[in-house]
């Protein structure tokens, strides 16, 4: 049996404008390169883009989705840490204008950039020229899928192929037509479950893409319990009939080959130990307001003479800019970032990141909802300790290393920050049990799980 992961959402995330791998990207990426490397040149692992003959997909090598996803992952600096000059300037201009000019002026301009990124996202089918046919590297000259796919092979999406609409007829022509099966991973129905946290047309693409696919899967995988329970209960609920329960499969820890001797340097990054790290898209679900409002209280206390200066580390935000945080951007834009003390580093690199993680004080994690929580595992495997929401999947990537508090209770979150900031010795035993006792998931084990899926349903 030879399974079949369809990789075309990568490129088309590449292809749609983002720098870097998200949390979905990111994970993907691992597994099909732990299981790459499981199959040790067998050929009973192979990869798939969509193609445009009559079989649908075509042939891809593992070199090229390697090569692919490195540039994506190393390419360039990041974007300069926020507040920037030119943003500053626009500000005191706009500052100059009557509230009743510059407050629509200003929420549109940032609603503006946030549309474009989403129809980049959601709209790229719908909005671009016809396609014309891409030079690609396939598979060594020979058969295509048409003709070394068999019946009882199985094709598996693990990522986010939701800007193809005509799945659910994809995965029809695989059971009815080539005989084989099809099987899913879940990481989140947050659109679905959650809508407020989504723009609308998130939802409604999630909740046609699900309704078209999932009757036709022979499996469905994951990411965690969490997830697990939450596609259950939406099936009971909208009259889908599942093949068998939803299997939870093992989520790895660390992101990318980790390179041989030290890191480089990376200009313009924070000095060590000056900062809390908060590694994340910048959207309202993430809850960066609540954090936000946490450090205005704590340099109000400085303010006050209250709290000393020193106590109060710098908070960095990494990651790029997302959805319904318009509002939060444009104050923190008003008061200048809290005079610099927080800081955006826009879309880092792999070695940004290790670096970052490496830098810290310690993470803080206060998202709503998530189908697993990357950032928490990546955290735990730098060594370093992650202050965290309780929702959700959560406390399942955190377990008993983290330290949580309920994401709705400012209060409650204000009083974990402060217990560990004013606690340096604390926190440096809570480090050192982390660097002790976290045992990382291997990528290795994840995609052993999922390949080992594909086989047992198929048996």
């Amino acid at each position: 049996m030879t399974v079949w992961f369809d990789v075309e959402d990568l490129f088309h995330y590449v292809q749609t404008g983002h720098r870097r791998t998200s949390g979905i990207q990111r994970l993907t990426v691992e597994i099909y390169r732990a299981a790459h490397a499981l199959d040790a040149g067998r050929g009973e692992v192979r990869f798939v883009r969509h193609g445009t003959g009559p079989d649908l997909f075509t042939p891809v090598a593992w070199d090229e989705i390697a090569a692919q996803f490195a540039r994506q992952a190393e390419a360039g600096p990041s974007a300069p840490a926020r507040p920037q000059a030119g943003r500053q300037t626009a500000r005191r201009l706009a500052s100059r204008l009557p509230d009743e000019l510059r407050k629509p002026l200003v929420a549109a301009a940032v609603m503006q950039a946030q549309t474009a990124g989403e129809l980049g996202r959601f709209g790229w089918n719908l909005l671009r020229p016809r396609p014309r046919r891409r030079a690609r590297t396939q598979e060594p000259a020979g058969p295509g899928f048409g003709e070394l796919a068999q019946p009882g092979d199985t094709l598996l999406v693990l990522g986010s192929p939701w800007f193809r609409q005509d799945y659910g007829a994809i995965a029809r022509w695989l059971r009815d037509e080539r005989r084989m099966r099809f099987g899913l991973l879940v990481h989140d129905l947050v659109p679905i479950r959650r809508p407020e946290w989504s723009h609308i047309g998130i939802t409604r693409t999630f909740e046609d893409w699900y309704a078209a696919v999932l009757p036709f899967c022979d499996f469905i995988l994951a990411n965690s319990r969490h997830t697990a329970a939450d596609v259950e209960a939406y099936t009971r609920e909208t009259g889908i009939a599942l093949a068998g329960p939803v299997q939870p499969v093992p989520v790895g820890a660390g992101f990318g080959p980790d390179g041989d001797g030290e890191e480089p340097g990376h200009a313009g990054l924070p000095t060590p130990g000056s900062y809390v790290l908060f590694v994340s898209t910048m959207e309202a679900r993430k809850n960066h307001a609540l954090v936000v409002r946490i450090w205005t209280a704590l340099l109000a206390e400085v303010r006050a003479g209250r709290r000393a200066a020193e106590t109060v580390p710098d908070l960095v935000f990494a990651g790029r800019i997302g959805w319904l945080v318009a509002d939060l951007v444009q104050q923190l834009d008003n008061v200048d970032w809290l005079g610099g003390r927080i800081r955006l580093v826009t879309n880092p690199t792999d070695g940004e990141l290790r670096a970052l993680y490496a830098g810290c004080l310690f993470t803080v994690f206060p998202s709503f909802h998530e189908g697993w929580g990357l950032p928490v595992t990546e955290s735990l495997a730098a060594g370093k300790p992650c202050l965290c929401s309780d929702a959700a999947a959560l406390p399942e990537a955190g377990g008993a290393l983290c330290r949580y508090f309920d994401p709705e209770n400012l209060p409650a979150a204000y009083a974990a920050v402060c217990a560990v900031i004013d606690d340096r010795a604390g926190l440096a035993e809570w480090e050192a049990r982390v660097r002790r006792e976290f045992r990382p998931v291997p990528w290795a084990e994840t995609a052993a799980a999922v390949l080992e899926a594909a086989a047992r349903r198929g048996a």
